[in-house]
């Protein structure tokens, strides 16, 4: 096999608070390499900077995948040399190939979430478990300036559609996106929602006593609690029986990548069971390995057991909503009301 470049900084590009330094430091120990980290807010954020120029990066970690397409279509990933990284056999059966890249061409996976919402139960006395519908949440508790939603079109016009009864969450119907839009203004009427991924941060500190949230954000809130709050003040809602938004986020080798093989490893070194484990802990992010079991976590301190409603399981891949691409037409419609949304937001 080929060998790793020699005093290389392998360039790195992934969302905020999404890959722990304490892995990216054991890389660059064990393969003497330097690594540079550069942050996105927003998937579209980090379209616009990978269409500008795919040679600034050699990793991309984190495109979801109902993206995934549009960047092979753009010719953005390399397909992966998958002699390189051997730790895919750790990973959980459906992603050997997954519907979104047919036998691992392109992607490996790199984390596994659920999209629900998250509430600081110390500060609000509804529950959302006991609500008929559970997406109606921020609705019903109108918690004016402490309520958030995510800062993603894709995520935040689903949970109207799911606050609607709507579980087709690709649906290309302009009446029922048409809807949803106007669900998140009255939303917006109600209590001045704000939008942002900032989600840890907010509801550590009680700037959000309600935020839409990616369950990885949820774990990570609860170790940002200051001294004195319980780690059981954070909530984490989403369906008991699984139907919900379930997605992965991938691992990328760019198509303008200086340290190819670098990136190789990084991607395998990541699927690592100890580094997972590291990984998992500085992020709250789950990833799905076979051996990185709620039991696990639980009984290793990284997940507290008052938020097993934010695990993953294998088996939420068959029966959640899953986002799936959209036709272009489509989605100029998703993108037009989510515009509508962001324009009356305070």
């Amino acid at each position: 096999g080929k060998i790793a470049e020699a005093n290389a900084t392998l360039k790195v590009y992934t969302w905020v608070d999404h890959v722990s330094q304490r892995c990216l430091d054991d890389f660059s120990q064990k393969y003497r390499c330097a690594v540079e980290l550069t942050t996105f807010t927003t998937i579209t954020q980090a379209l616009a900077t990978l269409r500008r120029g795919r040679g600034r990066f050699d990793v991309f970690l984190g495109a979801p995948a109902d993206i995934v397409g549009i960047l092979i279509g753009r010719g953005i990933l390399q397909p992966l040399n998958h002699s390189y990284i051997p730790n895919m056999r750790h990973v959980w059966p459906a992603f050997a190939d997954p519907y979104y890249d047919s036998h691992w061409l392109y992607t490996v996976p790199y984390t596994v979430y659920t999209t629900g919402i998250a509430w600081r139960k110390d500060l609000v006395d509804v529950d959302p478990y006991a609500l008929v519908n559970g997406w109606g949440f921020p609705w019903v508790a109108r918690r004016s300036g402490k309520t958030a939603i995510l800062d993603d079109y894709r995520e935040s016009i689903t949970l109207a559609l799911l606050y609607n009864g709507v579980t087709e969450v690709n649906t290309a119907d302009p009446l029922i996106i048409d809807t949803a839009r106007q669900a998140l203004l009255t939303l917006n009427s109600r209590v001045g929602v704000r939008i942002d991924n900032d989600t840890s941060q907010q509801l550590a500190t009680g700037q959000s006593w309600i935020h839409h949230a990616w369950s990885g954000q949820v774990v990570a809130a609860a170790r940002r609690l200051p001294p004195g709050v319980p780690v059981e003040a954070i909530g984490y809602w989403y369906p008991p029986d699984g139907k919900g938004p379930v997605a992965s986020d991938t691992g990328t080798v760019l198509r303008g990548a200086q340290n190819p093989v670098l990136a190789h490893l990084f991607l395998n070194f990541l699927l690592n069971r100890a580094n997972a484990m590291h990984n998992i802990a500085g992020t709250g992010y789950m990833q799905p390995l076979t051996y990185a079991t709620p039991k696990r976590l639980v009984s290793d301190g990284i997940l507290p057991a008052s938020l097993t409603s934010a695990v993953v399981l294998s088996t939420y891949l068959d029966h959640g909503y899953k986002e799936t691409e959209l036709q272009p037409a489509a989605d100029q419609l998703w993108r037009q009301a989510w515009r509508a949304v962001v324009r009356a937001h305070p």
